[in-house]
């Protein structure tokens, strides 16, 4: 089965599927301090981050869906990604069934309204084509993502625990009116 990554753009960004030379720069923020400060605490491993990059990869070809490069006009390399992808993370028949939405920024990249826009533009894109409940995951404090979720329409769904760490369940049943 081959599957388009449709690319969307926006007028500050543009979503587009990862490509082999990614690989570098998303290594590079994943093994960032503040990018996963509230994503597991510890940064990744190139190891671990290859993996990702392919589950990426694979994710679009399976399913229909998953996550985009963002990368802001006038920057030749990827700012972060963004889109949805199914964790298998073991959190219930609330939430393990439903595509989980998910976004990061390298930290020069945040704080400037870049997450928001490319998660509403995936959303959006979302919306339109597969349609339907998405969730996701937030850890306590991360005080960004929180209201990104919060503009998108998510609401809390219960308190869970990853790793030890609690995180608070969000649900999103389409737009919000």
């Amino acid at each position: 089965m081959s599957r388009t990554i449709p690319t969307i753009n926006t007028q500050r960004l543009t979503l587009r599927g990862m490509r082999t030379e990614d690989f570098a720069r998303f290594a590079d923020i994943w093994a960032k301090p503040a990018v996963v400060a509230y994503i597991g605490g510890a940064p990744w491993t190139k190891a671990r981050s290859w993996d990702a990059f392919l589950r990426n990869a694979g994710h679009w070809q399976i399913t229909g869906f998953g996550q985009w490069a963002i990368q802001i006009h006038g920057s030749p390399e990827m700012a972060g990604q963004t889109g949805f992808f199914f964790g298998s993370r073991g959190l219930g028949e609330d939430f393990d069934p439903y595509p989980e939405a998910g976004w990061i920024l390298a930290p020069e990249a945040q704080g400037q309204g870049f997450g928001l826009d490319a998660a509403q533009a995936a959303h959006d894109w979302f919306d339109r084509v597969v349609a339907g409940r998405t969730v996701c995951l937030i850890r306590p404090g991360n005080e960004g993502s929180l209201k990104i979720a919060r503009t998108l329409g998510y609401a809390p769904l219960r308190d869970g625990k990853i790793d030890d760490d609690d995180v608070m369940l969000m649900t999103r049943n389409g737009p919000p009116v």
